[in-house]
């Protein structure tokens, strides 16, 4: 696959606010003296910003990066959550481990958010309890093996090349949206009517009709979503995707509902349901929190069909095939 670069959509100017500094006398409270504000009374709580017509605010860009392991590890046993020490010594062995393992995207690319656990989780997965995804069907279990099939190693046409290679389409993009080596940004466009989900992984964006009505009957790359709101929540729920996409080995019938909660001005929770019976022996929960950040959104200038790639592996499988 090619190696993709990261071009930016906008060139802004940054302005710099000079703030004139109080005299110290303003500053210091005269010696002896206290003070008669509790911290209480000072602080202010936090209240869930709006959209001109009501909505909650989701305006900005998010980050979904986080070290967290998706699955719990076998050896962990029922630990949902370790302790800060138990947390600093797993971010620093999987650190070292990254700077010695043969990575094709090299070690500037990992997202800096992929270098911490931000709750100390031992997994995304919140349900079943045990944190790992259920056992898939004997029919998934077959139906993973065909796809294993093509000549990944030595294609011989371009379908035989996965979608990710292709810049078609990257799972991590969603729904639902799973951290990843880096591009692990998010950001949501807000109307009345619509929300557009833009992810930076192949600059993917979602257009969410917000108005109530039914899901259509066609059959999409990322499904078909609508949208509504629950609370301070806005809920997503897809189904309608394409027998050629599949989440961990999802079917066509995969649902997803995903579920976005803001929780205060930099946290906003993200927690998704997969329900797939002809996959999955049961539906199953997984959690992640993203950060708001300061940054703006860049593309990932992986152009569709990413020709020269593709072209480089055919012609590599033809130079190498028995005359």
């Amino acid at each position: 696959m090619g190696t993709p670069t990261r071009a930016p959509l906008l060139f802004v100017a940054v302005a710099v606010a000079l703030f004139a500094t109080a005299p110290e006398a303003r500053q210091r409270p005269a010696a002896g003296a206290r003070s008669t504000a509790s911290p209480a009374a000072s602080a202010k709580p936090w209240s869930l910003a709006r959209t001109s017509w009501g909505d909650p605010d989701f305006d900005g860009v998010w980050n979904y990066a986080t070290m967290t392991p998706f699955e719990r590890s076998r050896d962990m046993n029922s630990k949902e959550v370790l302790t800060a020490e138990e947390a600093a010594a797993f971010e620093q062995d999987t650190i070292a481990r990254r700077a010695t393992a043969n990575q094709t995207a090299g070690p500037d690319w990992w997202d800096p958010g992929t270098a911490v656990m931000k709750n100390r989780r031992t997994s995304l997965v919140i349900d079943p309890p045990d944190g790992r995804v259920p056992p898939m069907t004997p029919d998934a279990q077959k139906r993973m093996a065909a796809r294993g099939r093509p000549q990944r190693n030595n294609p011989e046409a371009p379908e035989d090349l996965a979608l990710n290679e292709r810049c078609l389409l990257w799972s991590t993009a969603g729904p639902p949206m799973m951290p990843g080596v880096y591009n692990n940004n998010v950001q949501f466009i807000q109307t009345p009517g619509y929300i557009v989900i833009v992810n930076e992984m192949i600059h993917e964006a979602r257009v969410v009709p917000m108005d109530g009505r039914p899901h259509g009957a066609m059959r999409r790359w990322m499904g078909d979503s609508r949208g509504h709101w629950e609370g301070p929540t806005l809920v997503v729920d897809t189904i309608n995707f394409i027998d050629k996409v599949n989440y961990r080995g999802s079917s066509e019938n995969l649902h997803v509902i995903e579920r976005f909660t803001r929780a205060n001005d930099d946290t906003l929770v993200y927690r998704f349901t997969i329900d797939d019976p002809t996959t999955w022996t049961k539906p199953w929960t997984a959690e992640i929190e993203m950060t708001k950040i300061p940054g703006l959104m860049y593309e990932y200038a992986c152009h569709e069909g990413n020709e020269r790639s593709v072209i480089g592996s055919l012609s590599g499988t033809l130079a190498t095939s028995p005359k």
